[in-house]
């Protein structure tokens, strides 16, 4: 199967990482599959992913126990911790959980670190398929900010063989989405880690299952696009993302120059969408247990911005408890439907005050518009004679109008329209 075949459409889903940093627990996946699939699901959202360490027995937030000891099969190979995943028990990794989440018509990813666990390399033990142990095949090209895993040497077959007994297991378990972390962007490194991309790639390809592959973390580079274009179905643009302005406002760069990268099975990655109900036990971003700091406006801006470039749309807050208006703004059929049917997206104009795109499905031309300054205004005619039409829909309002009413748009804020002919 062709990786381009498996993400048609950007994916859309919940990740762990903004509520609980490492330290999720089968209850709560479980929760917020339950809610996913009885009220997202008809809406396209689909991927349920547990993210970072959930081999790791002791987790308790965003911040990681350093050389902890993880739990391993005999190949090398981490698995769920039993007491935060009961379900793991008797050696059947995330086989039980993912078809819980399966049994409800959604899908199931994880998390990894890229390379070998450390502890494995420090024991020299086993690799499936070959003679050969974990230090035999182990590179000290370790990750700047996370102490669990070794490099692996991609220059030798018995890399190649890790990193197939790995996506093996992993398939074995039913998972449909891999975040692979610390590959598309590493600090020490100083680029992507194209070796184990590609190895990885390879493997699932193997497998045969139809597994997503998302890299992070950011920012990627763009002199890399056409390799992720060819490895990957989503890379991300930025580093960790959260719920500060000066972070959203950024995002216009990235987004402005990867909108090329764009296309069915490729889906430049935005990062996880900090809204809602975050911090619960995750310490990053300057957080804790709080909502969202930003505004309504902020939102809508934020949510435009992501439908109209199509990100992948990852949740990271709580579902079970999630207020009306976060949940409003995933659940509008008319945006959407656009976010779903773009076949081209660009930025048509940016100064210090406007940003302006224009994207096209089959059938409708989209405009966004975006006031980045600090006080609400109308949008200048200038800009309105940019538009090549009169009558349009407002896609958040759900309300049909005109430009012969001035267009306001609030500080901060966004205005998503569907041009009327």
């Amino acid at each position: 199967m062709n990786h381009l075949d498996v993400a048609k459409t950007p994916p859309m889903g919940w990740n762990s990482w903004d509520c609980y940093g490492a330290s999720v627990r089968e209850d709560e996946v479980r929760a917020h599959a339950d809610y996913m699939a009885k009220n997202l699901k008809q809406y396209g959202w689909e991927y349920v992913v547990v993210d970072i360490q959930w081999s790791e027995p002791e987790a308790s937030s965003t911040w990681y126990n350093t050389f902890y000891p993880l739990e391993m099969d005999e190949y090398s190979r981490l698995i769920p911790a039993e007491n935060r995943f009961p379900s793991a028990k008797d050696g059947v990794g995330f086989k039980a959980l993912g078809d819980y989440i399966h049994s409800l018509g959604l899908k199931f990813g994880i998390h990894i670190m890229r390379g070998i666990p450390r502890q494995a390399v420090h024991q020299n033990t086993a690799i499936k398929g070959t003679g050969k142990k974990a230090r035999e095949i182990a590179l000290n090209n370790i990750s700047s900010w996370n102490s669990d895993m070794y490099g692996v040497n991609m220059d030798i077959p018995e890399g190649q063989l890790y990193y197939d007994s790995l996506i093996e297991l992993y398939a074995s378990w039913g998972v449909d989405f891999i975040k692979v972390d610390d590959i598309a962007y590493s600090i020490l490194y100083g680029d992507a880690h194209k070796k184990e991309i590609a190895g990885i790639r390879q493997a699932i390809d193997k497998v045969g299952r139809p597994i997503v592959l998302s890299l992070s973390p950011g920012p990627a580079q763009l002199k890399n696009g056409t390799f992720f274009q060819e490895n990957a179905n989503m890379w991300r643009l930025t580093d960790d993302f959260w719920d500060h302005w000066d972070a959203l406002v950024k995002m216009f760069d990235r987004t402005e120059e990867w909108a090329p990268f764009v296309r069915p099975g490729n889906w430049p990655d935005c990062d996880m969408l900090p809204l809602g109900h975050i911090g619960l036990r995750a310490h990053d971003g300057g957080g804790g247990d709080n909502w969202t700091r930003f505004t309504k406006d902020e939102q809508y801006l934020l949510m435009t911005l992501w439908t109209i470039f199509q990100s992948p749309l990852m949740y990271g807050g709580t579902l079970p408890d999630i207020d009306d208006f976060t949940l409003s703004l995933f659940t509008n059929e008319e945006v959407l439907d656009m976010y779903h049917s773009l076949v081209d997206r660009r930025q048509i104009y940016r100064d210090d005050n406007w940003i302006m795109w224009q994207a096209h499905s089959e059938t409708d031309t989209y405009v966004a518009v975006f006031n980045v300054s600090d006080d609400p205004d109308c949008l200048p005619k200038s800009l309105v004679n940019k538009i090549k039409a009169r009558q349009f829909r407002d896609l958040w309002a759900k309300e049909d109008s005109s430009f012969e009413t001035a267009l306001e748009v609030n500080s901060h804020g966004a205005r998503l329209l569907k041009l009327k002919k």
